[in-house]
């Protein structure tokens, strides 16, 4: 049987407490050689929908043998890019019914059989905010206290949950343009979390004292700048390294890491059209930054001092983070009777393709 999960039981499944060492152990099976991650590639086309948008497919692939896992993830958008809170941002519009389209297939690497079939929101910001929870755990400061959040959306949310799995934060500070949505996302987090969530006017508020900044925006433009980075401070980004920090920033920082060496997208539009973020790719970032997974490995260095400026940008993600999720959710999954099983035979065929 194929196992049918919606968003909502993915997000019940998967807890950050789980998923931060199981990614930590997926990134040294990557590093040595015994998983495998494929380049994510962009079609990009118009749209009849609306006369500044685009309609993008998405396609990444991971393969985590050690879990018995293989996925496929395939987003299907509609995109836009405003103008808000002085900065260009792109936008996903809900245009199925209020509805987005984002699909995870996983497959046995024992036999080949669909193992689950599952939407990707809820999976997709939580292996962020782990992945970018783990690079605080090698380059943050050994006991912080107190973070600031620039965002108020679910990668922002992702992000608070990640660091809360570590670190006993008994001051967390958040920042995004909209009053309405930060003190909203501060309510709901102090709740979710038990901690002390405060909204502020602005982002220099919010990280003056941070020990931790962590970026979550789907902002085209910078977001954290020189001037608020202070002795000992760690920052983050989820983004494109030329968006969400300023690069005249980098230079201030002692270290800074990526978490993908490949940070490119095979993008392929058709003729004229481009995209206003660059094709959501990377950034340009320097070719000799260490990667995250090799830090984990023990291949790199991570933070050396207390007193260290650190930055990681988690620069572009990985189908590969999928599989380790996966693998997780679905056994979780079975073992509590959830979702809907469907007939394999449905989603196999009786001669080869």
């Amino acid at each position: 049987m194929t196992l049918i999960l919606g968003n909502e039981e993915v997000e019940q499944l998967l807890d950050m407490r789980e998923l931060i060492p199981a990614l930590e152990e997926s990134y040294v099976e990557l590093v040595e050689g015994r998983g495998a991650n494929g380049p994510r590639g962009d079609l990009t086309t118009p749209t009849a929908l609306h006369p500044d948008g685009l309609y993008a497919l998405k396609v990444q692939c991971g393969v985590l043998p050690k879990q018995g896992v293989g996925v496929v993830r395939i987003n299907s958008d509609i995109l836009v890019y405003p103008e808000t809170g002085g900065g260009k941002r792109r936008e996903k519009l809900p245009a199925v019914d209020g509805r987005y389209v984002g699909l995870l297939l996983f497959f046995s690497t024992e036999d080949g059989a669909p193992l689950m079939i599952c939407p990707d929101a809820a999976m997709q910001r939580l292996r962020v905010g782990a992945t970018n929870a783990i690079a605080a755990k090698y380059l943050a400061p050994k006991a912080p206290r107190r973070a600031a959040i620039l965002g108020s959306s679910g990668q922002a949310e992702a992000q608070l949950l990640g660091l809360d799995a570590l670190y006993p934060l008994e001051d967390v500070r958040v920042f995004s343009p909209d009053r309405a949505h930060r003190e909203a996302f501060a309510a709901r987090m102090a709740a979710k979390t038990g901690r002390r969530v405060r909204a502020c006017d602005s982002g220099a508020e919010a990280c003056a004292g941070a020990e931790i900044v962590a970026c979550a925006t789907n902002s085209l433009a910078p977001v954290f700048f020189k001037d608020w980075l202070a002795r000992g401070m760690h920052v983050s980004s989820i983004s494109s390294a030329a968006a969400e920090i300023d690069p005249a920033a980098w230079s201030a920082f002692d270290r800074m890491a990526a978490f993908n060496r490949a940070d490119y997208v095979l993008t392929i539009a058709t003729h004229g059209l481009k995209r206003a973020d660059g094709g959501g790719g990377g950034g340009k970032l320097p070719p000799d930054l260490p990667i995250l997974p090799d830090i984990v490995a023990g291949r790199a260095e991570g933070r050396r001092r207390d007193d260290e400026t650190t930055c990681f940008f988690n620069n572009l993600g990985m189908g590969y983070q999928f599989a380790t999720a996966g693998a997780l959710v679905y056994r979780k999954a079975r073992a509590q009777g959830l979702g809907r099983a469907l007939p394999t035979e449905w989603f196999t065929e009786t001669q080869a393709s």
